[in-house]
């Protein structure tokens, strides 16, 4: 616990929510865990602490004064920030989630909430972002000899894991950092199914909390972006009752 506490001692956390009690109850405990704690009130000034200071990730509620949470999710995500943002509301109904998701937003967790798994869930988002940049550092450091080993071809569909860059039939494809992830942890296994619990462990990072409805999102909106028709995918496939996976060949997909 104490390395985890050493490792994300400089981290900062921007808390966007209009409940006193939610925001002490948040800052006493994250600050507990070594993390540096800002907070805003409503939407108007957590975006703009979050363009100004550019936190390391964001605790956003869902319904606030003056900007809503999915409005200030969607300009974050529109901008070249790529903050891991974490949606935190007292509604619970799916449309919500799903519209938190598909915003962009990388986790969403309901009020009442476990304090625990609110903490696992920071840390995992956080951790993951430190892995890739170490990631990018060491691809970085390597001669250009292995370059070869930092594109993925998939048929129509290259990954330049290098530059963050995805191409489908040569047409660039913008991704948040969690689609580019899902896509990624797919790649490397191309033809293998993937259970949804286990993208949601290797990918979010956090251990499976009923919630697999975030991967069929994310993967819904990755669908939306590399397929030309998203009710017969080519790449991106369902295996019903289990999984995904990604495929080269000329065929229907499942859905």
């Amino acid at each position: 616990m104490e390395e985890e506490r050493v490792e994300d001692a400089k981290k900062t956390i921007l808390i966007v929510d209009d409940e006193e009690p939610i925001i002490n109850l948040l800052e006493y405990n994250l600050e507990k865990e070594g993390y540096n704690i800002l907070e805003a009130r409503d939407g108007e000034t957590g975006l703009k602490l979050a363009f100004e200071k550019k936190p390391d990730l964001i605790l956003l509620d869902l319904m606030l004064p003056k900007i809503d949470g999915l409005t200030v999710c969607k300009r974050i995500r529109s901008s070249s920030l790529n903050i891991p943002i974490i949606m935190i509301s007292a509604r619970s109904e799916e449309i919500d989630k799903i519209l938190g998701l598909e915003l962009g937003a990388d986790d969403y967790i309901t009020k009442p909430f476990s304090l625990r798994e609110l903490i696992a869930r920071v840390k995992a988002n956080l951790r993951k972002g430190e892995i890739n940049n170490i990631n990018n550092n060491l691809e970085n450091s390597q001669s250009k000899t292995d370059e070869k080993d930092k594109i993925i071809h998939i048929g129509e569909l290259y990954i330049n894991l290098d530059k963050f860059e995805v191409k489908v039939r040569e047409k660039p494809i913008e991704l948040t950092l969690r689609e580019f992830e899902v896509l990624k942890y797919l790649a490397n296994q191309p033809g293998q199914v993937v259970t949804r619990e286990a993208l949601l462990e290797k990918v979010w990072g956090y251990e499976y909390y009923g919630d697999i409805r975030t991967v069929d999102v994310t993967i819904r909106r990755i669908r939306e972006k590399i397929e030309q028709d998203t009710s017969s995918p080519k790449l991106l496939i369902t295996k019903r009752g289990v999984g995904y996976y990604l495929s080269s060949k000329e065929r229907d997909g499942e859905g």
